[in-house]
Order: C-alpha cells, then structure tokens, then sequence
C-alpha cells in the first residue's frame, strides 16, 4: 500500500459560487440569429436560450449535490495532481476492482445510474457474486481533478496515474476496467502497458488514427469509405480529436 492515504472529499456549492453562476449566466451576450434554418450552422440559439435559462433558474443544484454526495469521495495527491475519484465496495462475496473512465464532455455524473447495479448487483435481482467494487476517478483536467496551473495529460500519463492510483494508492494488484470516449482510449492504454495487472478491458468506443487505406476497395468496403469518410468530417470533431489522438495514445 502507498504511504498516501486519500483523504474523503465531498461536493460543496457555496451561496456564492451559484449566485456568480446565475449572474453570469444572465449576461450572456447572443449573437445575431442567422438567416437560416435552425442549426444550419451551429447550435440553434432558441434551443441555446432555453439551456441557459434552464441552468440559471430551474436546475437544481442542491439536488444533484446531494446525489453525487451518496458516494464515497476522495482526493489523493497523484502524479503531481490532487486526483478525485469515487471509491464505492462492491456488496458480495469477492467483488472484482473495476475503474470507471469518463470522456469528453464528460464527468463521474455519467457513472451515478450505473454504480449501484455494479456494486450491488443482489438489490437489482442480479447474483452477488457479480459484484465489483468501483473507482470512478474524475479525469486529470476535468471538474474535480483540476487547479489552475496544473501538468496537463495525455491519455498515456492518465493511464499511468489511473494504474498508480489502483495498485499503489489502493493497493489493487489486479483489476478490471471500462471507458468510453476518452475513457476508452485511457482504458485501452492501461491493458496494453499494464498486462500484468489488468484482467480485462471493456470500451465503448474504438478510435483509429485514420481511415483505412484499402487499395482496389470492393464495392462493399468503398460504401464503408464514404461512410466513415462522412462521418468523421460532418459528425465529429475530428480533427482536433485526431492531432490530440496523434500526440497521446500511442497504444504500440
């Protein structure tokens, strides 16, 4: 076990940091609406109006404090950050380590539905011998992981930190883990540079470089070209995505 033992955390929106959410929010300057149809061109700004309205007057944050407070927090000062995750054990005979990776936009709000079904699988008429005991970091550089000024990360550095956090902050030798987005990239880095401590990988996205090159396509594979070719010009960022995926997820 390390020598750094993490110290509980809970989520607390002062008065004050939402009364400045709000104020800010209500200066928000629009631009002119184009003469096109809505999100022709970006974000519909009817549909943009609408958001902000709703997180300045009608979200509740005090609700969503006290459902993300439900579980276990900490921070553990890690690879030069004060890392944040959620440390929830699992409710069974021998629950398996399982480390949850978010994306981008994301955060640990996306995991709130799922932790409990992981940890507790009995209580949602599943076996308890299917429990896992989950960590949930938030990711180096997002919300609760982040003070202005400190080392960015790639998504090789975040598996280091992700694999120290595990095995020698929390003492895990093995466990399994699961991401998407980002999170799998993260994930798959952690099973190819720490095989020895990983019993397995699920990710809900793939991510190539780039296209495959075929040469002489069949007629089948080429639909599958313009497809994928569509696809990562109109439907992702991609081009950022790319050069950042370029830079940083060197998984051979």
């Amino acid at each position: 076990m390390s020598q750094l033992s993490p110290k509980p955390y809970r989520i607390e929106f002062s008065d004050e940091m939402l009364r400045d959410l709000r104020e800010r929010l209500s200066r928000t300057r629009w631009p002119e609406v184009p003469p096109q149809e809505p999100w022709a061109t970006g974000t519909s700004i009817a549909y943009m109006r609408d958001l902000v309205d709703y997180w300045r007057d009608r979200f509740d944050w005090r609700a969503q404090q006290t459902l993300l407070n439900r579980f276990q927090q900490f921070k553990v000062p890690v690879g030069g950050i004060d890392l944040h995750f959620i440390h929830e054990q699992g409710k069974g005979p021998n629950p398996m380590p399982l480390l949850l990776s978010h994306g981008w936009p994301g955060s640990i709000v996306e995991f709130q539905k799922i932790i409990p079904m992981l940890t507790d699988p009995k209580r949602f008429g599943g076996d308890a011998s299917d429990a896992f005991t989950v960590v949930a970091p938030s990711l180096p550089g997002y919300t609760l992981s982040f003070t202005p000024g400190q080392p960015r990360f790639g998504c090789v550095e975040i598996a280091e930190v992700f694999a120290s956090l595990m095995t020698d902050v929390l003492g895990y030798s093995r466990f399994a883990a699961q991401g998407g987005d980002w999170g799998g990239q993260i994930t798959s880095r952690l099973g190819y540079a720490f095989a020895d401590r990983v019993i397995g990988i699920h990710v809900n996205l793939l991510v190539r470089r780039d296209p495959p090159q075929l040469q002489d396509p069949a007629p089948e594979e080429q639909i599958f070209l313009n497809e994928l070719n569509h696809f990562l010009k109109e439907d992702t960022a991609t081009s950022g995505f790319r050069a950042q995926n370029q830079r940083h997820s060197h998984l051979a």
